[in-house]
């Protein structure tokens, strides 16, 4: 198909002020092989209890009392955007710009679209309903009220577990608007003044938090820059009417009542998230990492090696390989048909990736970065990854897997709260 031009797009809103950004207030990850400046530990855990044995039960119970001393109201299970068949343009962005690697590459793709795990790297229903009936198992039941959202933070000892959901689009524009409605959602919560939120999110769900850390702490000429660059996909450019809403609710919230915002601390925790945006946390917020990784041989510990052979990548023998590739030049644009997000689009990554060039991808990859320059990151060996690619998303779909909950929440209670839950033990 004859690729669009920009004439698609009214020629009034091109020649808008919005040119090429050279100084910017939003932060990115940096590409480099020298050392983490940011804590960091490698672990191998050992197996741990059949998910509801009686063992089980009472450890999770465990961290459920250590999140409730912590004043944990709420937490919020976000997906992330790679589904099977999304990872693909990952895949190919990766093939297109690294030659070498384009033949296992497209065998890989080939794999993931004949092959059908539906769930694999999604949180569940049941795998929230499983979470929250461990932390809350000594806790008091439920009690409904005719708005059962309204009981929120209302119950003392109890905390929700709850899933979130978003476009999963896979650029700038589909994490930006997430972030916008999850910042509403979090002044909505009914909760009392210093309950904590924690947001447990897979993939690109972290680089959602990441931009939602940046507004929460951005000043006013940092959010005059975001929601500039992003006006034309939530209003008219010539009616100037705002036509999705909660963006002009939440730009009100960030420049005026920044208030209601600082009531509620968070708590971030990623789980395979690509080196992407940075992160800017507020006074008591706290960040934790987990990333499936296998040191490659003669090579330092926190370094993934690239290009990985085939077989490694089919097996996620070296660990999550698409934390490790779907970095900045591997998102797939708006079409330009679709020109208000198109453009929008095309100007928040100008605001969020001023440096990044698309054909600098390859040797950003060689860097083989993985670990974030804030916060603490455990960098885990998970073991080998059953079932075929699609089951296991090249190392990807591990952190949603019912068996590692209880690993997961121990260390979450370890590190992000003092490691206040007695089984809470190093792997």
């Amino acid at each position: 198909m004859k690729r669009s031009s920009a004439a698609t797009v009214p020629a009034n809103v091109l020649s808008g002020s919005h040119g090429p950004v050279h100084a910017t207030p939003f932060r990115h990850q940096s590409y480099t092989a020298a050392p983490p400046c940011t804590p960091h530990y490698f672990m191998r855990p050992r197996g741990g209890p059949r998910v509801g044995s009686v063992e089980f039960r009472r450890r999770m119970q465990e961290v459920g009392e250590a999140l409730a001393g912590a004043h944990t109201g709420v937490i919020n299970l976000v997906h992330s955007s790679f589904a099977a068949l999304d990872s693909l343009s990952i895949l190919t962005a990766l093939a297109r710009r690294c030659r070498t690697a384009s033949g296992a590459i497209g065998r890989l793709a080939s794999q993931l679209i004949d092959a059908e795990a539906p769930d694999a790297g999604s949180y569940t229903p049941a795998f929230a309903t499983a979470f929250e009936m461990g932390i809350n198992s000594s806790a008091a039941p439920r009690t409904f009220e005719a708005d059962s959202e309204a009981s929120i933070g209302r119950r003392a000892g109890y905390v929700d577990v709850r899933l979130a959901s978003w476009s999963s689009e896979n650029h700038h524009l589909g994490r930006a608007d997430a972030a916008i409605r999850m910042i509403d959602e979090l002044a909505a919560l009914p909760l009392d003044a210093g309950e904590r939120v924690l947001f447990w999110g897979h993939g690109h769900a972290g680089n959602v938090f990441a931009l939602m850390s940046q507004l929460l702490s951005a000043d006013a000429a940092a959010l005059e820059q975001f929601f500039a660059a992003a006006s034309v996909y939530y209003r008219w450019p010539m009616a100037r009417l705002v036509d999705i809403p909660v963006w002009r609710r939440v730009r009100q919230l960030l420049v005026t009542e920044r208030g209601r915002l600082n009531e509620r601390p968070c708590d971030w925790v990623t789980f395979g998230t690509p080196l992407r945006y940075g992160w800017k946390l507020r006074p008591g917020d706290k960040l934790l990492h987990f990333i499936h990784h296998r040191p490659a041989d003669n090579g330092p510990a926190h370094l993934a090696r690239f290009p990985a052979r085939m077989d490694d990548v089919l097996h996620g023998t070296g660990g999550d390989y698409l934390q490790q590739v779907a970095i900045a030049g591997t998102d797939t644009a708006p079409a330009p048909l679709v020109w208000r997000s198109w453009l929008a689009n095309r100007r928040l990554g100008r605001l969020f990736e001023p440096h990044q060039e698309a054909d600098e991808l390859s040797s950003r990859l060689e860097t083989g970065a993985r670990v974030p320059d804030c916060g603490t990151t455990l960098l885990v060996d998970y073991g080998a990854e059953p079932g075929r690619p699609a089951e296991h998303l090249a190392g990807h779909a591990v952190y949603t897997r019912p068996e590692w909950l209880l690993f997961h929440a121990e260390r979450v209670v370890q590190h992000l709260y003092g490691g206040t839950t007695a089984r809470s033990r190093a792997a």
